[in-house]
């Protein structure tokens, strides 16, 4: 069989992206399916969340008890799947543009069709097709120069008390000025410190900044 060629640039998805300080305390208990698809992924240098990103959001949506859950840039469907498996009454919604990523999503979340629903497209546009508060967990992890553009919207579809969580906000500690940032990323830098100051200073939203994985923003919408 010939192998699946991905449209996105990436390297070593096997080691994380930056180091936190608390990397090697989380302890990440996943079904063996997904970790078979996470050492796979990082085979083949497919983007996937870090152990210690991945071990946050399972907990935080299980905290959360997530019934409606929405994953916007869903790659190949693994956090998703550890989702579906962690929140066992949860509804994913996930959207994924790339058309390779999401013929393995549909692939790797073929066993939960009644629990799953797949959109394929850009998601400026497919997010302004969703219900208003339709969902009270969503993780946004698309490019990050999209972040800024999707909030209103984000904020639309997020219900009352539900988790908006963002992730590679710290971006390999450029953001925070943890490292240096090279000259070709500083736009994007930049479009990511918007997203933050939008969200940390939005009345509607409380907001806290975390030092996970490469950088986590969890916002909970007020009543």
């Amino acid at each position: 069989m010939e192998e699946t060629k991905f449209n996105y640039a990436h390297n070593d998805t096997s080691a994380p992206e930056r180091k936190s300080r608390t990397a090697g305390l989380n302890k990440l208990r996943v079904s063996a399916e997904v970790e078979q698809l996470r050492i796979s992924a990082h085979e083949r240098e497919v983007p996937t969340a870090s152990e210690e990103t991945l071990n946050f959001i399972l907990a935080l949506a299980l905290a959360k008890n997530a019934e409606n859950i929405l994953e916007v840039g869903c790659a190949e469907g693994i956090t998703s799947l550890a989702l579906l498996n962690t929140c066992s009454r949860a509804h994913l919604t996930a959207i994924e543009r790339d058309q390779a990523f999401f013929c393995a999503a549909q692939t790797n979340l073929s066993a939960y069709e009644g629990r799953r629903t797949l959109l394929s497209g850009d998601a400026a546009d497919i997010c302004k097709g969703l219900a208003t508060e339709a969902y009270d967990f969503i993780f946004l992890d698309c490019a990050k120069v999209q972040y800024i553009k999707l909030l209103p919207e984000l904020k639309r579809i997020l219900k009352k008390n539900g988790v908006l969580l963002a992730d590679d906000v710290l971006m390999y500690g450029w953001v925070n000025g943890e490292a240096e940032t090279p000259k070709k990323r500083r736009m994007l830098v930049e479009h990511i410190r918007e997203y933050l100051e939008a969200v940390t200073s939005d009345g509607q939203l409380a907001t806290s900044v975390l030092d996970i994985g490469n950088g986590l923003a969890m916002s909970v919408k007020r009543n």
